[in-house]
């Protein structure tokens, strides 16, 4: 999913690359002490129910590169829907461990937390194997098979798939 830009290759299409700086990341950013921050909010947080989160390698990963970035829409012609505007801060997921631990089990595997959709106010999640979902009220949908390709297809404008009950 490799766009160009001017004087090489970028890691993402031109449009999302290009949101994504205006937010604030650049190839290399890592912030481990702040995603070991919310790995340690979410491991302490248990619901009235009892819910506790799940933190794994591909959460943690996943934060220290693109957490607290506030994604603007791409802009450019959409793929399919309009592109979404995003914010990557696992605490907006911190009431909904019961959320993501149904969907984890729906899927065989553990989910947690990435940020959420504002306009739409849909939950963004990652799974332990990178795989990226979102949690609104109409479903849950695949939004793609790690951070990057998630990133380009939300930011992007391409359509996530709805999940189903086998």
């Amino acid at each position: 999913m490799n766009g160009r830009m001017t004087g090489g290759t970028t890691r993402f299409p031109v449009g999302v690359d290009a949101a994504l700086r205006a937010a604030g990341w650049q190839p290399g950013r890592w912030d481990i002490k702040q995603a070991e921050e919310w790995a340690d909010a979410l491991r302490a947080h248990v619901s009235p129910g009892g819910h506790r989160h799940a933190v794994f390698p591909a959460a943690v990963e996943a934060w220290a590169e693109f957490g607290g970035l506030s994604v603007p829409a791409a802009t450019g012609p959409a793929r399919q829907i309009a592109p979404s505007a995003l914010l990557l801060d696992p605490m907006r997921g911190l009431h909904l461990a019961r959320t993501l631990g149904d969907l984890g089990r729906a899927l065989e595997t553990e989910a947690a937390p990435l940020g959420e959709e504002p306009a739409s106010g849909a939950l963004l999640a990652i799974d332990a194997e990178g795989r990226v979902y979102t949690v609104d009220h109409t479903g849950d949908w695949y939004a793609g098979p790690d951070i990057d390709s998630a990133l380009a297809a939300l930011v992007g404008g391409v359509a996530p798939v709805r999940l189903t009950v086998r």
